[in-house]
């Protein structure tokens, strides 16, 4: 279990996240059109997971727009954010954001990638969200960056994880 913050308050995660050097665990969530997305369907690229509580909160949004910039300069890459919040909601934002260099993908339905991923927070305000944290997927589907943030307010390592590209 991760034991992280939330403005200084000690919460924890059901668990840690996927080690390097792993094969990156299966997922399977709703895109902002409300199809379905797997890691399959990005076979063959490199993968940066920004996972989050919720758009709607400022350091949520602040990352989505980091990694909107960063991205539309990266090869074979793509960046997939991923949070509990509606798809319509994470629709919304990107369209009034101006958002377009990466995918948004809702786990709002079951729960399941927080599960997987071992980031779902188990108690506080935000119980039953995930935590922030990067996950970094080379091209062969293996785990070459983590990075659980010990703060939820603060915001990731942006250059850490592309560098891990």
């Amino acid at each position: 279990m991760a034991n992280i913050t939330l403005g200084g308050n000690p919460i924890t995660t059901i668990g840690s996240l996927p080690k390097t050097g792993e094969k990156a665990p299966e997922f399977n969530l709703t895109a902002v059109d409300l199809s379905h997305k797997s890691l399959v369907d990005y076979a063959g690229k490199n993968i940066v997971l920004n996972i989050f509580p919720s758009i709607d909160t400022g350091t949520c949004a602040t990352s989505v727009r980091e990694f909107n910039k960063k991205a539309a300069s990266l090869e074979n890459t793509v960046v997939v954010c991923i949070s509990r919040d509606l798809p319509f909601a994470q629709a919304r934002f990107c369209g009034a954001e101006g958002i377009e260099n990466l995918a948004m993908l809702s786990d709002f339905a079951t729960g399941s990638f927080g599960k997987q991923y071992q980031l779902e927070i188990t108690n506080g305000p935000l119980v039953n969200l995930h935590s922030r944290a990067i996950v970094v997927i080379n091209t062969e589907g293996t785990v070459v960056y983590t990075e659980q943030v010990s703060e939820i307010a603060e915001e990731p390592n942006y250059d850490a994880a592309l560098k891990a590209l």
